[in-house]
C-alpha cells in the first residue's frame, strides 16, 4: 500500500513539474520567427547552392570548361559539358548542370576552381514539387540574370 501512495506521489509531483516548465516558458518571449511574414537575415558566410559568376571584361560566365569542379565533387552532382569553338584555342561553356538533390554544400567544387567561376548563392528558400525542380542549368540561370 506504501509503495501504491509512493508511486502517486512521484507521478504527481512529475506532472507539478512538468507544469511548472510550461508555465514559465508560457510566460517568456517568443524565440519563433513567424516564417513567412518574418525574415532572418542572411548571415555573410551563407552557403546555398553554386552559381556560376559573371565576368565582366565579357558579360558572359568565367568558366574555362577544365573539369574541376567536376572531379572534385563527392556527390556526382556537377556535369560541365564544353564545346570547341572555331576559331577560338579554348572550349566555350555550354552547359553546366547541378542537381540539388545530390549536392552535400561541401564547397569542394568552389575551392578547387582555378578560375574563380563558381561562388555559393544566397538562395535559402527553395521549394519545388518534384525533384527535376533541383536540376539546375547554372548556365541558363547566369544568362536569365544577366536581362
Amino acid at each position: 500500500m506504501i509503495g501504491y501512495l509512493k508511486e502517486i506521489f512521484s507521478g504527481t509531483w512529475s506532472l507539478f513539474v512538468g507544469l511548472g516548465i510550461t508555465i514559465k516558458y508560457f510566460f517568456k518571449p517568443v524565440v519563433t520567427v513567424q516564417y513567412p511574414r518574418e525574415v532572418l537575415p542572411m548571415t555573410p558566410r551563407f552557403r546555398g547552392h553554386i552559381e556560376l559568376t559573371r565576368d565582366p571584361e565579357t558579360g558572359g560566365d568565367k568558366c574555362i570548361v577544365c573539369g574541376m569542379c567536376q572531379k572534385a565533387c563527392p556527390s556526382n552532382c556537377i556535369t560541365v559539358v564544353g564545346d570547341k569553338v572555331e576559331g577560338a584555342k579554348k572550349k566555350a561553356l555550354s552547359r553546366y548542370i547541378l542537381d540539388f538533390t545530390k549536392c552535400s554544400l561541401c564547397g569542394l567544387c568552389v575551392e578547387s576552381c582555378p578560375a574563380d567561376a563558381i561562388t555559393f548563392s544566397k538562395d535559402y528558400n527553395l521549394a519545388g514539387p518534384s525533384r527535376e525542380a533541383y536540376i539546375f542549368d547554372l548556365k541558363k540561370r547566369l544568362e536569365e540574370r544577366k536581362g
